[in-house]
């Protein structure tokens, strides 16, 4: 499995983003989807998952209502998506997606197999 992230980029505070991620392989249709991000300074931590078929999104409390997680699946290819609204200065990370996870503890970053290579975020104030 293949993961390509794209749509970072520089937006003011209250501003909007989405972000992409492409993900390619004959198993891809077997893993659910997640979204994490690292600050600067800071750890990684996780933002949110969405099952196998668009179903069973989970957020990162700090987060709920204002990002939204979704999915487009086709044949050996998905396409997931973050869509990040009233952005502050503290959403400004690397983001990441990545394959897999646990349906238990989905915050858990061993339990995703696969990572792509991450798309910065920089909400000025």
């Amino acid at each position: 499995v293949q993961l390509q992230a794209c749509g970072g980029g520089l937006v003011q505070a209250g501003g909007y983003l989405r972000l992409s991620c492409a993900a390619s392989g004959r198993t891809v249709g077997d893993y659910a989807m997640g979204w994490f991000r690292q600050g600067p300074g800071k750890e990684r931590e996780f933002v949110a998952r969405i099952g196998r078929s668009r179903g069973n999104t989970y957020y990162a409390d700090s987060l709920k209502g204002r990002f939204t997680i979704s999915r487009d699946n086709a044949e050996n290819t998905s396409t997931v998506y973050l869509k990040m609204n009233s952005l502050k200065p503290e959403d400004t990370a690397v983001y990441y997606c990545a394959a897999g996870g646990s349906h238990w503890n989905p915050q858990r970053q061993e339990d995703y197999a696969y990572w792509g290579q991450g798309t910065l975020v920089t909400v000025s104030s």
